[in-house]
């Protein structure tokens, strides 16, 4: 599939995903990140990533996913919380980035991928996808800590 294409999500099936409550899809990506991912952001990036609102917004299907980051790892947001930042791609995108085949730098800039509202916060978030790389998927024994997660914030 071309990287530049969205999937083939008929315009009526993304409308009617798009009214539903965005709250199931992110407590099962909350669960999923705190499982792959989280773990391997040092304590201090994960304070400063932490009580912030991101909403992942995958274009072609109409979902978004709105989570929070916490003392515990992270959280479905509630839709009353503000939203300090916004990333905004399509499904193939996201499964890019989640594969390690595409760094969050290339993505930006060749517009694949957007990012709305606070750019400091982003940055710290860019950096830290970066630094951590993408999530460990399980192959039977537990992921390592990356060692350059700690640059993330610098």
């Amino acid at each position: 599939m071309n990287v530049h294409q969205s999937l083939p999500v008929p315009a009526w099936l993304r409308q009617i995903v798009s009214r539903l409550p965005s709250w199931p899809p992110s407590l099962v990506a909350a669960q999923a990140l705190n499982r792959l991912w989280w773990p391997l952001v040092d304590g201090e990036t994960q304070k400063a990533l932490s009580g912030r609102v991101v909403e992942l917004c995958v274009d072609d299907l109409g979902l978004v996913f709105r989570l929070m980051a916490g003392p515990r790892g992270l959280v479905p947001a509630s839709g009353g919380q503000p939203v300090v930042l916004r990333l905004k791609a399509s499904a193939p995108i996201y499964w890019r980035l989640l594969q390690g085949r595409d760094d969050p730098d290339t993505l930006f800039f060749d517009r694949l991928m957007v990012m709305e509202g606070d750019t400091e916060f982003g940055l710290l978030l860019k950096n830290t996808l970066d630094a951590v790389g993408p999530p460990r998927w399980p192959t039977g024994g537990k992921a390592s800590r990356s060692a350059g997660a700690h640059h993330a914030a610098s």
